[in-house]
């Protein structure tokens, strides 16, 4: 999986023949530490995408192609400050693009191709690296994942951080699951719009009347209940920034209130997010017309927090299940189907090797994303080259510095050796993460995470156009 640099150079140098606007000046970064260290490169593309790069002084080859995450259309090349200058002070080249800033906040129409140039251009002034390694986050991390697919040559390897990797058609599906039931279940008489957003207003105020919904449900046990029905639907990790300690497997409770918090503080985010991507797509890419509610929770993780609230309160689980199975009539509209399918759903398809990390208690991204992801490359036959590692933390990409470096080495020695060998392991990450010394206290940890219930790859049967 080797690079062929004549035909890189090649490659960068026809890609640059048409971009514009490439800063061949260098500017220095604005901290004393870095400045002393560090020279600073901006460009701009001929779709608009702007891309900034930072190279240490003492480079010695290697370089990360960072992907930025969902919400904002601005060049960037770490995941944050600190682990930019990590990366720098260990002799690593930096370069991330804002994605074409004239298209939606979800990128994936171009996404791919403004990285590759924006590899290509810092590359025109600094020369190939001798090592290329792809990073990314949430929406980035699956705008990596498809960078791994579509290589050619220009990646060694990548790492992809609490990424979108079950795809776009997977993430509005699992949410408009969990959407679903919570105004089925708590007020089918309130038409509550979950999907075809005219804009973003629509969505934030659907977001208000289930959040809404949710919160006065906690008063009765039915409502609990039903709440956390809607919430394993939804893949709500079950250790909430509220609560001191990760509640055990047998506090039904505090599972459940972890579940409800994290589901009422993501509700605000991920349905106007909706909005970005039925923009992108050019309509609704989602749909329940079909699905089996009791199927789905039957394989959820979840599912007995679920039996039990529903135990206490004196329900029947089955019939509410049936209930939703039966009233289910959102479709998909195909165009949007087709686009997304073919812009931001993996194949599995691996050039290089792939290291995917992932917090286990990620609200906006789930955990089960992984598992999904595994049996994708698994079935493209590329299982050899990926390997997954779990961090012990709560929030959606809440890594450390040392996690980030200590993954990216991963890689780096699985391009120099050819193998993973132990270097993935558990126990190996977190000794060279703690080896740093960066006092940033990683947290890998074993984990196998459970069923993406809402997994969906297939088309379906009815659309609504």
């Amino acid at each position: 999986m080797t690079r062929n640099r004549k035909l890189i150079a090649a490659l960068s140098a026809a890609l640059l023949s048409v971009a514009v606007a490439v800063s061949a000046t260098a500017s220095a970064d604005t901290t004393p530490t870095a400045a002393a260290t560090a020279t600073h490169y901006t460009g701009t593309l001929p779709d608009g995408t702007t891309w900034i790069a930072d190279v240490p002084a003492d480079w010695h080859g290697p370089l990360v192609l960072y992907s930025h995450g969902f919400g904002h259309l601005t060049a960037q090349n770490a995941p944050n400050p600190t682990t930019a200058q990590a990366l720098l002070t260990r002799g690593y080249a930096l370069v991330g693009s804002s994605y074409d800033p004239n298209g939606s906040l979800w990128a994936l129409s171009n996404a791919v191709d403004d990285q590759f140039a924006s590899l290509a251009a810092i590359e025109k002034i600094i020369g190939t690296p001798t090592m290329t390694l792809a990073l990314g986050t949430s929406m980035g991390g699956l705008v990596s994942a498809l960078e791994a697919q579509q290589s050619d040559g220009r990646l060694d390897g990548v790492m992809s951080t609490c990424g979108l990797v079950g795809g776009g058609i997977n993430l509005t599906n699992y949410q408009l699951d969990g959407e679903y039931a919570l105004n089925q279940l708590l007020a089918p008489e309130q038409a509550v719009k979950l999907v075809n957003y005219a804009q973003a207003n629509e969505a934030a105020t659907a977001a208000t009347q289930l959040s809404t919904l949710a919160t006065d449900a906690q008063a009765t046990a039915a409502g609990r209940a039903r709440v956390a029905l809607a919430s394993a639907l939804m893949n709500m990790p079950t250790w909430s920034d509220g609560q001191t300690d990760p509640p055990t497997s047998d506090d039904t409770a505090g599972l459940a209130q972890a579940q409800y918090e994290w589901l009422i503080g993501t509700l605000p985010f991920t349905m106007p997010a909706r909005f970005s991507v039925e923009q992108a797509a050019g309509g609704n890419g989602s749909w329940n017309v079909g699905v089996n509610y009791a199927s789905l929770i039957a394989k959820s993780p979840y599912r007995t927090i679920v039996e039990e609230l529903y135990r206490e309160a004196g329900l029947d689980l089955s019939a509410d299940l049936k209930n939703l199975t039966q009233h289910a009539a959102v479709r998909a509209d195909t165009d949007a189907v087709d686009w997304l399918t073919d812009t931001s759903v993996p194949t599995g398809n691996l050039d290089v090797p792939v290291l995917n990390m992932h917090g286990i208690y990620d609200q906006l991204n789930p955990v089960e994303y992984e598992n999904q992801y595994a049996g994708t490359v698994r079935r493209a036959g590329d299982s050899a080259l990926l390997r997954q590692a779990y961090v012990a933390r709560r929030g959606h990409c809440t890594f450390t510095a040392s996690e980030i470096i200590a993954g990216l080495e991963a890689v780096v020695h699985r391009v120099n050796t050819g193998g993973w060998d132990a270097e993935t392991t558990t126990q190996s990450l977190q000794a060279a993460a703690t080896a740093l010394n960066l006092a940033d206290n990683p947290a890998f940890v074993d984990f196998r995470p459970g069923t993406f219930v809402n997994d969906r790859r297939h088309k379906p049967a009815h659309s609504g156009s």
